[in-house]
């Protein structure tokens, strides 16, 4: 019986699980991408602003994603091996530092969790060719993207160029779109963000977005070509209508306090190139 429930399994389920475990461990290296990439921008603002002005640079010691090493910010205690290994070393330590017992925040095993289930996920619909693995590259540049623009709104270059740079390359051989479709997605994907940008500014006054988004846009338009742009937008656009007038509602936070839109057009993005399709089909029906 037991050997007709393993002949039964997919055929990738050992890729699945492999990995899956292996975006366990991008998922720990995306917490450190997440902390440290905006403190590395504005250290090097910061240091440009001293230069041009004649000032000493405030930033002189190394600080990337390599070094210095990941150290708790409360007692400077140095996070060993053993402690890196992703969900399993936050539950052994009960989700305190070993050095002075301070609660180490809950987002780092989310993080790794769902890098480690994306993984999983892409791996299982797309297979482990080069489908697989791109979908799989796709989704860990949005988490950072996402956290980042969560935490500081900011969408880095470094980020939204490298995904809109892969996307295509990644249909030159046409995996998720052709390569014309994907150069026009890309276009359109800017140009649609930033006319309404534009828009809203000179009928407002005010800014609606930033740059960022543009660029992220343009990025999930060269994924996946300009077709899917109408659902993209459609989908990012209800569903941060719906959290933004939760949020109000919940937290009586302003209705001009201005809300990050990146993490609604990754969300968007993610589900357009799982059932972008199907969607689209869909959204053709009822018009």
């Amino acid at each position: 019986m037991l050997e007709d429930i393993f002949f039964k399994l997919p055929e990738n389920t050992f890729s699945t699980v492999t990995l899956g475990i292996f975006g366990l461990l991008i998922g720990s290296f995306l917490n450190v991408v997440i902390f440290r990439l905006p403190k590395m921008m504005q250290r090097e603002s910061d240091n440009y602003i001293a230069h041009e002005t004649g000032q000493p640079l405030p930033h002189t010691t190394a600080y990337n994603l390599v070094v210095p090493r990941s150290a708790c910010p409360h007692c400077g205690h140095q996070i060993s091996a053993m402690e890196n290994i992703p969900v399993i070393s936050y539950l052994a330590i009960g989700g305190k530092c070993r050095g002075c017992k301070a609660p180490i925040s809950i987002r780092y095993p989310i993080v790794e969790l769902v890098s480690g289930l994306l993984a999983a996920a892409m791996t299982w619909h797309f297979g482990s060719g080069i489908a697989g693995v791109s979908a799989m590259i796709f989704c860990f540049l949005l988490i950072a993207m996402t956290m980042i623009d969560a935490d500081t709104h900011l969408l880095p270059d470094d980020l939204t160029l490298s995904l809109l740079w892969l996307g295509l390359l990644v249909n030159l051989n046409g995996t998720f779109t052709s390569l014309p479709s994907a150069v026009i997605g890309a276009v359109a994907g800017y140009l649609s963000l930033w006319s309404i940008y534009w828009a809203f500014k000179l009928i407002t006054g005010k800014e609606g977005m930033g740059y960022g988004d543009f660029k992220l846009l343009a990025a999930l338009g060269a994924w996946m070509g300009w077709s899917m742009l109408p659902i993209i937008i459609l989908l990012s656009s209800a569903v941060g209508a719906v959290i933004g007038v939760a949020m109000i509602v919940l937290t009586k936070m302003g209705k001009d306090t201005p809300l990050p839109f990146g993490p609604y057009l990754a969300g968007a993005g993610l589900i357009a190139l799982i059932w972008g399709k199907q969607l689209t089909q869909l959204y053709l029906g009822f018009v």
